[in-house]
């Protein structure tokens, strides 16, 4: 009998969750999950204070983490919460700042052919190129999300 495999998903610190999300849900074409029910409901028990949330986009947002999901998988309509692929950005303090080279990064492959029309869409949303590599196994660009979060774009 073969174990089931675990629910995971990939989580990034950030200075600006809110802004983390709404960059990569545009650069992966995932969907910007939406707490905003279960957020209401938990304030009207009062099971958690109003410090804690903040208004994202016109709706009620959790201050300190935002999730992006792929629009193809299953999420909980009550939370919010997406039950796939998932990226989840949770705030860390200002002077916790990042002093390294990425020890994971997210591979994007666009169309075959369009590396240039997909560096110059993400660079739209806030990304910078850092360098190309063209090498026998291939070509990509490797760039950096608007906190310098390093990844490639195939």
């Amino acid at each position: 009998m073969t174990a089931t495999p675990p629910h995971w998903k990939l989580i990034i610190d950030a200075h600006g969750p809110h802004a983390q999300a709404d960059f990569w849900a545009a650069a992966l074409g995932y969907e910007v999950e939406d707490h905003s029910v279960l957020i209401t409901e938990l304030l009207d028990l009062g099971a958690v204070p109003p410090g804690i949330v903040t208004d994202h986009h016109g709706r009620r947002a959790w201050r300190d983490a935002a999730a992006v999901r792929h629009p193809d998988d299953p999420y909980d309509a009550k939370s919010g919460v997406g039950a796939g692929r998932r990226i989840l950005f949770n705030r860390v303090p200002p002077q916790e700042a990042k002093t390294a080279k990425n020890r994971l990064h997210i591979d994007l492959h666009g169309p075959a052919g369009e590396l240039e029309t997909e560096v110059r869409r993400h660079q739209t949303l806030g990304a910078e190129v850092q360098r190309h590599v063209k090498e026998p196994s291939g070509e990509w660009m490797i760039m950096t999300d608007p906190e310098g979060n390093e990844y490639c774009v195939h």
